[in-house]
């Protein structure tokens, strides 16, 4: 018997597809979806998004230096200027480069950085929420191939044996020792069991799609599962993790570090700014200027300057008292946001943990039931075969094990998943987590810090 038979409820009489060297894990089929699928790649895109917002933020407290041309034809020059002074020249070719770098913002720049990054680094968190969620649900169909892959293979068994038990009721009864009832039972119960066999394989082809959707390929002769890791022991314990580690909380918590930074920001509106300045210009009058005339500059020349420049707010209409207070509104509401995730993490921490262990316990007692009622079938078939049961007894065997066999591979399956779920609530499931090849992790081009 192979493992997976083993795994999957010891059942003797399954035929479940054998391991082989070119089967896939479950590491395989996460690490798939981390490269293919849509939803992670999305998230990367809003955090390159996020990213760009930290330069942007820096780029207002740099220098800045631009340039300009003008050719200007004056078509009003006024009366001509007497021999000595300046006149209007009739046309100017004009090239400027100036320079400003800011030296004092009161903080605004300051806090737009540490808001930009503060929200880089909450984007950063929202993909580790979202690995999370997507690697639970490739978890989820990774386990569900597996157990309907079982449960067809259950169901194709017992069509076999109903098809036998078919046959040797229409032979008793041709010996006399068995009635045409007993034909049709049999009968009957192989048609339920055909139909259980198609209800069954469309389940497991729905099971196929949801995994090609998660992971981008279609599942393959999928190995068992590896064991899951240490597990909390109690919701006590599972609640203080998540509140160490989900992300969600821990991108509530940073969003709300933001809203703070966005405050300073819209404060310092209010107070003066001061840039130093400094340009350069190129003229050339194209020979307009008349004879006699501009003795200073000539006909072309370069003038330059340097300085200071201080700007002070005196009024805004308010604008700025308005900013100020919407920034504080949505410090609050962040504040909210923030334990309302704490308090929504918090449940699902604890129904997770109660939801695992209750599948746990439900596997246990799955598994005596099925171990049970292979015991009863094995008696009811000696006691039809000595005519001492009818054979109803023994169909009705059948299905019950075939019940328990399905119900104890559901209570497996519900089990891991329900474990790695709690994993990801406790926010011990994203790719870092699981041991991915380092070549393959998302390298962020901005660091948040």
């Amino acid at each position: 018997m192979t493992r997976k038979q083993v795994y999957f409820a010891g059942i003797a009489a399954c035929a479940i597809l054998p391991s082989s060297a070119s089967a896939e894990t479950l590491q395989q089929a996460l690490e798939g979806a981390y490269r293919n699928n849509p939803t992670i790649s999305a998230q990367r895109a809003s955090i390159r998004v996020a990213e760009e917002d930290v330069p942007l933020a820096r780029a207002a407290g740099m220098p800045t230096v631009d340039g300009s041309a003008t050719y200007q034809e004056n078509v009003l020059t006024g009366k001509p200027a007497p021999s000595g002074f300046f006149s209007n020249p009739d046309r100017q070719l004009v090239g400027q480069i100036n320079a400003n770098v800011p030296m004092f913002d009161f903080g605004g720049v300051r806090g737009s950085m540490n808001a930009a990054k503060a929200r880089l680094e909450a984007s950063h968190f929202g993909m580790n929420k979202t690995e999370a969620d997507l690697f639970s649900a490739v978890v989820g169909a990774y386990m569900d191939v597996l157990r309907d892959e079982a449960v067809v293979g259950l169901n194709r068994n017992n069509v076999d044996v109903m098809r036998y038990t078919v046959k040797e009721a229409d032979d008793r009864r041709r010996a006399g020792s068995r009635g045409p009832t007993d034909v049709a039972q049999a009968e009957a119960r192989l048609a339920l069991a055909e139909s259980q066999l198609e209800t069954a394989g469309a389940r497991l082809i729905s099971s196929k799609e949801q995994y090609l959707r998660l992971v981008g390929r279609a599942p393959e002769n999928l190995e068992l599962p590896p064991p899951l890791p240490q597990m909390p022991a109690s919701p006590t314990d599972a609640v203080e993790m998540a509140l160490a580690n989900n992300p969600e909380i821990a991108s509530a918590r940073v969003q709300r570090t933001a809203a703070g930074y966005d405050i300073d920001v819209a404060r310092s509106q209010a107070y003066p700014r001061l840039s130093a300045i400094g340009g350069l210009n190129q003229y050339d009058y194209l020979g307009s200027l008349e004879q006699g005339t501009g003795p200073r500059n000539g006909d072309r020349g370069t003038t330059a300057f340097v300085g200071v420049t201080l700007k002070m707010p005196i009024l805004d209409g308010g604008r700025t008292g308005a900013q100020t207070r919407q920034a504080r509104a949505k410090q609050d509401v962040a504040d909210k946001q923030a334990l309302d995730a704490e308090g929504k993490v918090i449940a699902e921490t604890r129904s997770a943990f109660a939801t695992w262990q209750a599948a746990t316990n439900v596997t246990d007692t799955a598994q005596r039931g099925v171990n049970a009622n292979q015991q009863v079938l094995a008696g009811m078939r000696a006691e039809v075969s000595a005519g001492l049961r009818p054979l109803l007894d023994q169909l009705n065997a059948e299905q019950e094990l075939l019940n328990a066999q399905v119900t104890m591979l559901t209570a497996r399956r519900d089990a891991y998943v329900a474990g790695f779920a709690l994993l990801a609530v406790m926010g011990k499931a994203d790719a870092a987590d699981l041991n991915f090849d380092q070549s393959i992790l998302y390298q962020p081009t901005v660091k948040a810090d």
